[in-house]
C-alpha cells in the first residue's frame, strides 16, 4: 500500500481518490483515503454501511472537537461510469497542461479534496476553536437511499447537529468564483399507465385505445404555466421523458399506453400539491390508469443570512468575483442536509462533470482549498 499523501496537499489527495474507481455502489477505498487523512489530523472516524442484508453502502462519519460553532464538510466519493472515448486512463489522475485529468476531478472528489487540504492547514496554524465534522457517502450518483439521509439519521439519534454545512458539489459554471447555491428545485418523477382493450385497428368498436385517453392527458399537463418563478427561483418546469406502448404492429390497438414525466418545481409548490393536480387531470380522461409517484426532494432553500455571506465573502477574498447565490440545477444531497442544518454549496468548475475527459484545473483546485480555510476563519472555527 503506498503512502497516504500530506492532508494539506488538495492535489495529491485528489490523485489519490482518482485512482480508487468508485463507481456507484462500489467504493475501492475511496473512503479509506478519507479516513486516513483525517485520523492523521486527530478526527475520530467512524465508518458506517447502511442498507438491507446487513448494510451495501459505505459511509463516513468524523469529527474533531466538541464545542461550537460546529461546521460541517459534506461531500460524495462516488462517480458515474467514466463511459467511452476518453484521451487518457479516467482512474489514473493524470496532469497535464495545468489540469487533472479523471472521472470525478470536477463532481465531487475534488471538492473532497479541498476540503481535507484546507482543514489540514486550518489545524497547522493553531488549535480549532470550535468542531469540524465530515459527512462523506458513497452513495450520491446512485439511488441516495443509505447514504447521507441515513448518515443525518444516525446523528440525530446521538444528538450530533451542525451549526452550518458546505457542500462542496461543482457550482461554478465557468470559472470560479461565480456561484453559491442556496438552495435546489424538488424533482418528481410520475409513471401514468393507461390500460385498454387489445384488438384490431379495423375493429375499433371491439376494442378500447388507451393511447387516445393518454394523448389528452399529456396534452392538459403541457398546457399549464406551473408558475413564473418566485423571488428565488427559476419557473417550474414539467417535461415529457417517455411515451410508450410497446406496440411493433401497424394493425394492433394496444393494451397499455404509458408516459413517464419530470417536474422540477421551486417553492411554489411542495410534491402533494402537485401529484393531487396530476390525479385530477387523470381521473379526467382515465379514471382507472394508475400513478407511480416517485420524489427524490422537495424544493428548499437557505435564506441569506450570516453564514452564506462569510461563504460569499470567503469567495470574493480568493477569487476576486463576488458569487451569484442560486437555487439552479439538479438536485444534490443538501435537499437532505436542509432539514438538519443550513446548507449551502460551493465546489469546483462544473463544465465537464459526467463528461469524458472530466478535468479541473490545478489553480482552481488549490483556489478552492483556500475559500474552504477562509470560510472556516471567518466562521469562527
Amino acid at each position: 500500500m503506498s503512502h497516504p499523501s500530506s492532508p494539506s496537499d488538495p492535489v495529491a489527495l485528489l490523485q489519490d481518490l482518482l485512482r480508487c474507481r468508485s463507481v456507484t455502489p462500489a467504493d475501492d477505498g475511496a473512503l479509506g483515503v478519507v479516513a486516513r487523512s483525517l485520523e492523521m489530523m486527530g478526527f475520530e472516524v467512524t465508518r458506517l454501511v447502511f442498507g438491507p442484508e446487513g448494510g451495501q453502502t459505505p459511509n463516513l462519519y468524523a469529527r474533531l472537537g466538541q464545542g461550537g460553532p460546529c461546521l460541517c464538510f459534506a461531500g460524495h466519493t462516488d462517480v458515474v461510469p467514466p463511459g467511452e472515448g476518453w484521451s487518457c486512463d479516467p482512474f489514473a489522475g493524470d496532469i497535464r497542461d495545468g489540469h487533472i485529468y479523471g472521472r470525478g476531478t470536477a463532481d465531487m472528489k475534488g471538492g473532497v479534496a479541498a476540503a481535507l487540504a484546507a482543514v489540514a492547514r486550518r489545524l497547522e496554524a493553531g488549535p480549532l476553536k470550535g468542531s469540524l465534522v465530515f459527512l462523506i457517502t458513497g452513495d450520491e450518483e446512485g439511488p441516495a437511499r443509505y447514504g447521507t439521509r441515513s448518515v443525518l439519521e444516525w446523528m440525530k439519534e446521538r444528538g450530533e447537529a451542525p451549526d452550518f454545512c458546505l457542500l462542496g458539489e461543482p457550482t461554478n459554471p465557468a470559472e470560479m468564483g461565480e456561484v453559491i447555491k442556496i438552495g435546489r428545485r424538488g424533482s418528481m418523477n410520475v409513471v401514468i399507465t393507461v390500460k385498454g382493450t387489445q384488438g384490431h385497428v379495423a375493429y375499433p368498436h371491439l376494442a378500447d385505445n388507451p393511447i387516445h385517453r393518454l394523448v389528452p392527458i399529456l396534452n392538459d399537463l403541457t398546457s399549464r404555466t406551473l408558475d413564473h418563478g418566485s423571488d428565488w427561483f427559476a419557473p417550474s418546469s414539467l417535461q415529457i421523458t417517455s411515451v410508450d406502448v410497446g406496440n411493433p404492429a401497424t394493425n394492433v390497438i394496444p393494451a397499455t399506453a404509458q408516459a413517464r414525466v419530470n417536474i422540477r418545481f421551486n417553492d411554489l409548490h411542495t410534491s402533494g400539491s402537485l401529484r393531487n393536480w396530476i390525479e385530477d387531470v387523470v381521473a379526467c380522461h382515465a379514471p382507472e390508469a394508475d400513478l407511480d409517484v416517485a420524489v427524490s426532494g422537495e424544493s428548499f432553500l437557505t435564506e441569506p443570512g450570516a453564514e452564506v455571506e462569510k461563504l460569499s465573502q470567503a469567495v470574493q477574498a480568493v477569487t476576486g468575483r463576488t458569487p451569484k447565490l442560486d437555487t439552479g440545477g439538479g438536485t444534490s444531497d443538501a435537499r437532505f442536509i436542509t432539514h438538519c442544518c443550513p446548507v449551502a454549496e460551493f465546489g469546483l468548475v462544473g463544465a465537464t462533470m459526467h463528461k469524458r475527459d472530466e478535468h479541473v484545473s490545478l489553480a482552481s483546485v488549490e483556489q478552492l482549498t483556500q475559500v474552504y480555510l477562509e470560510f472556516m476563519q471567518r466562521f469562527g472555527v
